[in-house]
């Protein structure tokens, strides 16, 4: 992948530039990573935009939001995000989506459901073939176990997909994605 950038330099005292690497170590980020964070800070704090009309191509990374944490709450953070198999990031995305009434479904839990509509789409295909039969005045065989087999799978749905919305609510609101639910 070619890098479509350009270098941007500076000279600065060694005084400066230790420190200035001592804040790049703390916010865990390289130092070139830090200065490029400044820039990029400062010139949205600027009027500098009317300058250039010229859309961008990385309007996403522009949505970025820095939040320092204390270590015990990074590790409380990846710990809570691996129980959900998302990455940290993503995870803390998701979980001020909720908050701000957003409520989105980590992919897994989402797959689930989706798989539940697939089945109650299957029974609903064949409740319309039988109907269409009997409409047709022809003989539905055997309605009886059809019919208790579709009652089955969609209470076995019903159940699961309740079970699947409950630890969604409680794991939003306790912070802890229970394995297995």
């Amino acid at each position: 992948m070619a890098v479509t950038g350009t270098h941007l330099a500076t000279w600065v005292t060694p005084e400066t530039k230790q420190r200035f690497a001592a804040l790049a170590r703390m916010q865990e980020l390289s130092e070139s990573a830090l200065l490029k964070r400044l820039v990029v800070l400062t010139l949205q704090s600027t009027n500098v935009a009317s300058l250039d009309a010229r859309p961008t191509r990385r309007t996403a990374r522009d949505a970025r939001l820095c939040v320092r944490l204390r270590s015990d709450d990074q590790r409380l953070l990846r710990e809570r995000a691996a129980a959900r198999s998302m990455a940290p990031a993503t995870y803390v995305s998701v979980l001020v989506r909720s908050h701000l009434h957003l409520a989105p479904l980590p992919k897994e839990e989402l797959l689930a459901l989706k798989r539940s509509v697939a089945e109650l789409g299957a029974i609903g295909r064949k409740l319309n073939q039988m109907a269409k039969a009997a409409n047709a005045g022809g003989r539905v065989v055997p309605v009886r176990d059809d019919l208790r087999a579709m009652l089955k799978v969609c209470e076995g749905l019903r159940d699961h997909v309740k079970s699947v919305v409950k630890a969604n609510v409680s794991s939003w609101e306790t912070g802890d994605a229970k394995a297995g639910d």
